[in-house]
Formats: C-alpha cells, structure tokens, sequence
C-alpha cells in the first residue's frame, strides 16, 4: 500500500495548507490566442494565486506571474528569439516551466518539452530536430543536455533553473541572467498582441511506429478550440479552481488539465516536482479538477480497500465492506439502465453519509466538479468501485494530434466499456475498416517538417486517421476495441515504440534475431529475444561452443549474459519508461511467413502475445 496515501486516508483533520474553497462565478468570454487569455485572466483576478508549490512554499498570483513573463519575453526577445523560433524545455513540474512557457508565447514563439528521463541521444534528436536556440534545464538534467549539445550548433543559449552553474561550463547561464536581460525599448504589450492564432503554441513529440518521434504542431486555435469543446461538453470545467500540475509537461495531457486551462479560468495551480507525491497532497489542494492516467487511479483503489481492511472494529469492517457491496450493485443498475429498488437505494444513501461522504473529505475530493482517466484502458472494477464512492470517473480519449479533444463520458450518463461521446463540435466517424476518423478545429495544424506523415495523418477532407479502431453504439457512444499503430501504452498512460526499442537492442549483438518489447497496459517493459541462425554459428565458432543450435545457446549461460550486455547498453540509450527490465531468450526459430512473422519478416504482434503468453506473464509475476 502506498503509505503516503494511507497517512492521507487516516488523517481526519483537513491540512492547514488547504487551499480556499471560494466559489467563483464562470465567466466566458471569447479570446484568440492564450497570450489574450493570459492578460484577460491577470486583469478578472489579480490578487488571487496563479501558481504555487506543494505546502506553498512558493506561491505567485496572477500580477506576479504577469511580471515575471514579461521579464523573461523580454530576456527572449533580447536574444533575438520571436515568431518561428523554438524554446526547449527539460523541468520538473514547477513554476518556472510555465512562466517560460508563456514567455515564449507572449513573444510568438513554440516551447516544447523533453521527457525529463530522455537519454543524450533522445535529447540531440528532439532539439535537434526542433531546431532550438535556447534550452532551459533543472539541474539534474544538465549533464545529459550538454552532452547532447555537443551534436547540436544551433543551440545557442542554455540557462540552468536554478543553484550554482557547474565549472567548466561556460555556455551555460544561471536563468536569473535571462530575465534581466531584457531588450532595449521591448513593448510586450505590442509583443503578445501581435501573436496570432495561427502561430504554433507547442510541438508535442510523439513516438510512432517507426521509432522515431513526430512532432505534432498545435497552434493557439487548436487549443482554445479544443478547450472549448471540453467546457461545452462540461459547463463546469469554466469555473475558477484548483488544479494539480505533476504529469509530465512533455506529455500534452498535464498542460491540457493545468496549464492551459487555468490561463482562461484564473485557476490555481500547485506543482508536484516529483508525482509520486501528489496523490498525497490531494487535501491540501482539493482539486475542482483530476485527471490522470488508470495507474493511479488503480493504486487509490488499492490504498482505500486496505484501509477499509484494516478496520480495528470488525462490526464496523463488515459493516463498510457490505456498504461498498450495495453501492456497487446500485451503481451497475443504473448503469444498465435498470430500476433501483427503494431499500437498496436507501440503504446506499445512508451508507454514504455515514461513511462515504468521509472517504470522500479524507482524500480531498469533497469540492470535485470532474474526474477523468484517460491514456490507457480502465478497469470496469475500478470505474465501479469510485462510483459507488460517490467519484464517478469519466473515461476519456484523445490524443496530441487532436489537442486531447475526443470523447467523454458524460458525469451522469457514463457507460463502463465505452470512452463517451464525442465533444461538441467534433466530428467522429468510421472508416470502412473501423478505424476511428475525427475532424474539427483542434486537428493540429500537422507533424513539423513532415508533410508526407502529415498527409497520411490528415486526408483531403480534413479527417484525422486516429489508428484506433472503434465501434459506435446508436446512442454515440465509442468503444475502442483495437489499435492499428503498434504502440505500446503502459499502465501509465505513456506511449512508447516498441520498434525503437527493438531497433536499439538489436543493433547491440549480431547473436540476437527477433526482438519484441512487451509492456502495453503493463508497469514496465520486457522483451522476447530470438537468437539470428548465422549469428548463432558465429558465436559458437567465437566462443569455443560444440553445439552452435539455436536450442542449445539459448540455454549456455553466456549467451545468457551476452543478450544481458546488449539490452543493458540499449537501455543507455532509452528514456527510463521505455527500458527493458526482464527478457526471455527463446529456444527457437523465427521463420519468415510463419504464425510469428510475415513473409517479409515482420513481427505480428497480437498472434506472438497470444501464443506466449505464458512466457509472458512469468516475467510480471510477483
């Protein structure tokens, strides 16, 4: 059980740091671009926090924050960095990657963020490929950036968030000298309102098939039209509250359910440096709004049964596990649409006054408006147990190339299985193979640099090819039911190519053939390894063996440490998430059209899962 979450569960008071629950009305009014967001909102609520740290720490409110981006876009501006121009972005989740951020947007220019766990090679190629000038790093990444700089000569300008610059550095900058640089005569005013909603807000990186990732442009339209559709969908969502920042920044989903968001609502937002600590803070922040992937939603699950286990009152333990029995049963009733007997509803009304309700403070979801989970596929358990807590969980999908737009599960209509309707104003249909086809103004403007991938992205009509295969019900509902891009999703919610990982860990040993990295919807990566025939004979003949057989080196205990080599020196070269923890060699041959491969040797993926996955489900044990 996660203690953090279990203090959490058994603290009865609410913490001194909880943040206000002031009501304040929606507002809606139209804007362009998130620079006239941004300078809406400072002018509604100047007073009122914009940004803080977890214990508050650290706290800004929106005039604050107003001041320190237009010193930092005018630091920008005096390096010569303004429409077109790329700002990369490696940091934890803290004030500073927002404020840069929309400094960076308040001068025209795209931020972009890097997965803080990328190796130097992952780093080269993002911002290399972004073509960044200037990089703003934490700490404990700048060995990886500088390393990676070696490779890259438009990167100019480096600054370090924070702490003493290392000796033997001297193109990096402590970012203080940023915001006083400003330049001479800057008008930001002019600045951020000569921004158009054409201009690209941010490039999100996302890794496809081939391995090696895309960058999806979104420009200020995209945005704004997407979060229009989430407020249509959710008139509540509009209001100004609490937000939670702590998913990567780098991932679109955290600037959609934080970031973006509180620049048109005034919301506050709290920032998690390391996630692992934000389901505990949750009766600090009480967050209005919560999305986050299954994962998490799994281990509350978890966390909150084993409480109710450890119940020192076995009257009262019977008494909550019969409660969650009945809700749960009441929840599937209606669900499917059947009617509640009068007894059973009752007897779940007065179970979550006197038990639920609590559950509910303790974990500091009294003032939600929204639950969500998306990214991955949910569990039906894990729906029904929140339900009957009272924390319905909209399931969602979206994805970067559509600004997270997609479907939702309406809070009072949710169907377990599907992932909702689509929000006002996209378009949803099928392809004649099932595929998922969207459209609307939140379709990114394309793939950067890439107008081939973008074409096949985007058709002659405007439809995005999603590479999701789906199903709609009469009533609009969608059920994903298959993907058509092999990636890998794991259990939480990030998407990885398995071919890349494959690439890196057979380019390490002539000795290993087939490789398939395994880990969708799983808590980490494992591979099947084959071993290549002729590579097969050549380390026999290397190393001395007699029986150079497939079958026989699978099982030498060398070659056992020899494939450990080469996915060791692979992982080097892989972000944390994607590395492979376990491998199984496998004592046979891959032959070409066979159940296994294509006749042009390529893996088929669903038929290998199915037909190992005993093999499987052993490397996840215990």
């Amino acid at each position: 059980m996660d203690t953090t979450l279990q203090a959490t569960l058994q603290t009865t008071a609410l913490a001194t740091t909880t943040l206000p629950r002031t009501q304040i009305p929606a507002e809606r009014f139209d804007v362009a671009t998130l620079c006239e967001a941004f300078q809406q909102t400072v002018t509604r609520f100047p007073d009122r926090v914009a940004l803080r740290t977890a214990g508050g720490a650290r706290e800004l409110t929106w005039l604050e924050y107003r001041d320190q981006v237009r010193q930092f876009a005018a630091g920008l501006a005096g390096l010569g960095i303004g429409r077109g121009d790329t700002v990369a972005l490696m940091l934890t989740n803290r004030p500073e990657a927002m404020i840069v951020d929309a400094a960076a947007l308040h001068v025209a220019a795209t931020p972009f963020s890097v997965y803080n766990t990328s190796s130097p090679e992952q780093i080269a190629y993002l911002v290399g490929h972004a073509q960044a000038r200037v990089a703003v790093v934490e700490p404990e990444f700048l060995d990886r950036v500088m390393q990676a700089k070696a490779s890259l000569p438009a990167l100019e300008h480096v600054f370090v968030v924070e702490g003493e610059v290392p000796a033997g550095m001297p193109d990096v900058r402590p970012l203080s000298d940023l915001a006083v640089a400003g330049a001479p005569g800057f008008d930001f005013t002019a600045s951020w309102q000569a921004v158009t909603p054409q201009d690209v807000a941010v490039l999100v990186y996302t890794s496809g098939t081939t391995g090696a990732p895309k960058a999806v442009e979104l420009t200020h339209a995209n945005i704004l039209a997407a979060r229009r559709m989430w407020e249509k969908a959710i008139p509540a969502l509009t209001r100004a509250g609490r937000y939670m920042s702590y998913l990567p920044m780098a991932h679109l989903a955290d600037r959609q359910v934080a970031y973006y968001p509180s620049l048109l609502t005034g919301s506050t937002v709290t920032c998690f440096t390391d996630a692992r600590t934000a389901m505990s803070s949750l009766t600090e922040v009480r967050p209005t709004w919560a999305a986050t992937v299954p994962r998490m939603w799994e281990k509350m699950k978890i966390a909150i049964e084993a409480q109710f286990a450890q119940e020192p009152d076995e009257t009262r333990r019977v008494a909550i596990a019969a409660a969650v029995d009945a809700a749960i049963a009441k929840v599937r009733m209606e669900m499917a649409g059947q009617p509640v007997p009068d007894e059973l509803a009752q007897a779940c009304a007065r179970a979550d006054a006197a038990i639920f309700a609590k559950v509910r403070e303790r974990l500091g979801f009294d003032d939600v408006d929204v639950l969500m989970s998306g990214a991955a596929p949910i569990s039906a358990e894990v729906l029904e147990f929140f339900a009957a807590l009272g924390l319905p969980i909209s399931e969602v999908w979206g994805m970067s190339e559509t600004a997270t737009t997609g479907t939702a599960n309406p809070r009072d209509g949710i169907r377990i299985g599907t992932v909702g309707k689509p929000l006002p104003g996209l378009e949803v249909r099928l392809a004649e193979d099932g595929e998922l086809l969207v459209r609307g103004a939140a379709v990114m403007s394309g793939y950067r640099n890439n107008p081939e991938k973008t074409a096949e992205a985007i058709d002659a009509d405007g439809w995005m090819h999603t590479g999701d295969v789906g199903r709609i019900d009469a009533d609009g509902y969608v059920r994903i039911v298959d993907r058509k891009k092999e990636l890998i999703i794991n259990a939480a919610g990030k998407n990885m190519s398995p071919t890349n990982i494959e690439n890196k860990i057979k380019a390490g040993s002539s000795l290993i053939g087939s490789v398939v990295a395994i880990g969708d919807r799983r808590p980490y990566n494992t591979a099947l390894i084959t071993l290549d025939p002729e590579g097969a004979v050549e380390y026999a003949r290397a190393n001395g063996l007699p029986d150079a057989s497939v079958a026989a080196l699978a099982a030498d205990e060398s070659v056992q440490r020899h494939v450990e080599e080469a996915v060791a020196a692979a992982n080097t070269k892989l972000s944390r998430v994607e590395q492979i923890k376990k491998f199984t060699i496998l004592a046979e041959m891959w032959l070409p059209d066979s159940d296994v491969l294509t006749p042009t040797m390529k893996l088929k993926r669903r038929p290998i899962a199915e037909k190992y996955a005993a093999r499987i489900d052993a490397m996840y044990a215990g």
